[in-house]
Order: structure tokens, then sequence, then C-alpha cells
């Protein structure tokens, strides 16, 4: 009974043991997608002659930074692009997507959203809500949605509202609405719908939460530019901040010169503390999502066991690292997020209560004792306090302290 000394019942114990007996086989497709990816990391390593020259910082302007351009390039190998900025000075996944987002639209084009109105925190980016300022729609740039059909894309919608949009964006992670990730087959076909229509159109994919989930990404499955953090899949639970673009290397280009200024593009840019966290990140990806991905699958299980609704179910393909668990009520929200908190690493004395965020209609719940303040990939929890109170559980760089994290939350809701 391995977490009898937590306090963990012996009933939930004998539970632990019949799910981890449940998800074997959902287990084993995790670790070949992982052996596969984690072998083309290290031949992408090797093929770039990566040493330790590569871990030193820069100064000043960064000109010449060798760790930076060749991460760069072992970045776009691994995720099979053309080219890459894969950059410390991206400072969240909603920003290495405004960059794109910049750096791809000029006054007068159109985006259009093909899977419904994008994550929260992208919306005022676009204009569709805050205050305005120095959004896309402030600029000139139009925007339209094609809405989701019972969490499926409308390929007929996209069909005909691509034919005038310069640039198509995908979410491929669901945000904070209870659908499915979409797969790389997904994005796919939505990508042959737009091409269709408008070969002209640049297919965008928000990849956030979704790096190192299956044995290829978007950008080898007909999207020209996809873009996520580095505090999520692609850094491994180590890499401290950054993000990435990544795609056909001309519109690489156009956002490196969006992310610096016109005329220096990537060519600037230093960082002071060096490059190895970047790398090493990189190269514990694969495992470290594999982790994720199992203890997500584990958390889709146990609270199927436990009768509530968990999306996707523990035995659904698994496109990126979230579980939505729909709980049905703001108690048990708050003991899953307690629950998480107690059992991480880091500040596992807090208590998380819900509070009004900026970016979000409600009220939200964080639960996230990580090493990296904000970190997805580790395990974390959170969601807004509204009906049908749905927590989204992510991450996990050990399957066995989710474990933990999860019956403890398991308890706490039994006994109420």
């Amino acid at each position: 009974m391995l977490f009898e000394e937590y306090g963990i019942s012996r009933e939930l114990c004998e539970l632990d043991e019949r799910v981890m007996k449940k998800c074997a086989e959902a287990f084993s497709e995790c670790d070949r997608v992982r052996d596969i990816l984690q072998l083309r990391v290290l031949k992408s390593f090797a093929d770039h002659r990566i040493g330790a020259q590569h871990f030193a910082g820069t100064t000043g302007y960064g000109y010449g930074d060798i760790g930076r351009d060749a991460l760069d390039e072992v970045f776009a190998q691994a995720v099979g692009a053309e080219d890459a900025l894969c950059r410390p000075q991206i400072l969240s996944g909603t920003h290495a997507l405004t960059v794109a987002l910049f750096g791809l639209l000029r006054t007068g084009d159109k985006l259009l959203a093909a899977t419904g109105t994008p994550y929260d925190t992208l919306r005022p980016v676009i204009g569709i809500e805050g205050e305005g300022f120095g959004s896309l729609m402030d600029y000139g740039i139009q925007y339209d949605e094609v809405p989701l059909i019972n969490g499926e894309p409308d390929y007929a919608g996209i069909a005909e509202k691509a034919k005038d949009a310069n640039v198509i964006h995908v979410q491929r992670s669901r945000g904070y609405e209870s659908r499915r990730a979409f797969s790389v087959d997904d994005i796919r076909k939505i990508s042959e719908t737009v091409k269709k229509v408008n070969p002209d159109a640049v297919v965008f994919v928000d990849n956030c939460y979704g790096e190192f989930c299956d044995v290829t990404e978007p950008i080898s499955n007909g999207a020209d530019l996809m873009a996520g953090s580095l505090i999520k899949n692609g850094g491994g639970g180590i890499a401290p901040t950054g993000g990435y673009i990544a795609g056909r290397a001309e519109l690489v280009e156009k956002c490196a010169h969006r992310l610096t200024a016109p005329g220096t593009g990537r060519e600037l840019g230093c960082t002071p503390s060096g490059y190895r966290e970047f790398y090493l990140g990189l190269y514990f990806a694969p495992s470290s999502t594999c982790e994720a991905k199992k203890s997500s699958i584990y958390a889709a299980a146990l609270f199927d066991e436990l009768g509530y609704k968990a999306v996707p179910a523990y035995d659904a393909p698994r496109n990126d690292i979230i579980t939505s668990l729909e709980l049905g009520n703001p108690e048990d929200m708050i003991s899953l997020c307690r629950a998480i908190q107690a059992s991480s690493p880091i500040d596992s004395f807090a208590t998380p209560v819900p509070e009004q965020m900026a970016g979000y209609a409600d009220p939200v719940i964080m639960a996230a004792g990580a090493f990296t303040e904000g970190s997805s990939i580790e395990l974390s929890c959170d969601g807004p306090i509204r009906e049908p109170y749905v927590a989204y559980a992510q991450g996990g760089l050990s399957l066995t302290t989710s474990r933990l994290a999860y019956l403890r939350a398991a308890q706490e809701m039994l006994k109420r």
C-alpha cells in the first residue's frame, strides 16, 4: 500500500492499484511515443554537434550568439520544422502567439479562428475582449471565427470563411472548454480544407500543451506555423522561461523581426545566464511529456471510477497533457486544487483560493506548486468557478506524486 503513510485509506490504495492496471495499455502507448521522440531529439543534438560551448551566456546585443542560434536549429529539427525561434525572450505561450500573429498579419488582413473563440488570454490580443489597446483589431486587422459543432471542427464553415482569410488560427488544446484536444490528423484535415479553397492562407496552430504528445507535430501535418511555451511540454520541466515559434522558414523570419525589431530580427538577443537549461529541457521533453500524459490518463481513470466525467477518457487518444474533470460543484473543485497543492514539492503549505484574475471573466482557482512559476508541464490544476465546475488537471513530472495528489483529492471529496 504505497500511499498509506500519507493517510490514504486502504480502500483508495486498493482502487489505485486497480486503476494502474486499467491504464496499462494506455501507458504502453505513451512509452512508445516517448521512445520514438527521445531518439529523434538525440539525433538533432548530434547532427548539430552540440557541445558545452553552446551553454555559455552572452551579454549586450547578443550578436554571434552560437548557443542561441544552435538552439533554434536543434529545436526546429526536433519538431520537424524548417526553422524555429526557441527563445527565452518569448515570455509565455500567449506572447509567442502574439508575436506570430503580428508577424504574419498586416492592416486590412483577416484572421479566421477555425476552432471557435480562442482561449481567454488571446482574446484581448485579437481585440474581441479588453480595452483594445494595441490589439490586432486596433491595427485594422479583421477577425472572424467558425464555431465548433459539438466540440468538432465545422469543415464546411471553415471552407466557406477561409476563402478571403490570410491567417487561419487553430487552437489544438481546449482552453476552458470541455472538448477533446485536436489531433495532428484533425489539423491535417483542417489544413487540407483551407488550402483547397485558399492556397495562400497561412495555417497557424496554437500548439500549447500538445508538443511531444504524438510522433509528429502539426507542422508535419499541413500547418505552416506553430507556437507554444517552454514552461509547458517543450521545456521538459527544466527551462525556466521562454517560448517557441516554428514552421516554414520565411514565416519564422517574419516573426523574428516582430520579436526584436525590423532590420535586426533573429540576430539580436542575449541570454547572460546561458542556455544549458533550455538544451537540457528540450532533451528531457519527450520523457517529461510522457509522465505528464500518464498522470492525465490516471486522473481520468480514477475519477471515472468515482463517477465523475473526464475528457478525454482514460482510454481515448491523448493529444495533449490536460484532462478536464467535470466535478459539478465548487467545493470539489477547491478540494482537488488544494490536494494538488499539498502534494507539490514547492509551496505545499499554501492554500489555493478562487480569485479574480486579469484576462478571465470569472474567479479562477489555481494550484501549482512548481519549480518554475506557472509551469504547466509540472502537476497543476485550474479552472474558472462557473457551472458545470470543470477543473483542468495538467502536467505531472512524476506519475507517482500525481497519483498521490489525485488520491488525496478523492479522499476529501468522498468525506463530504
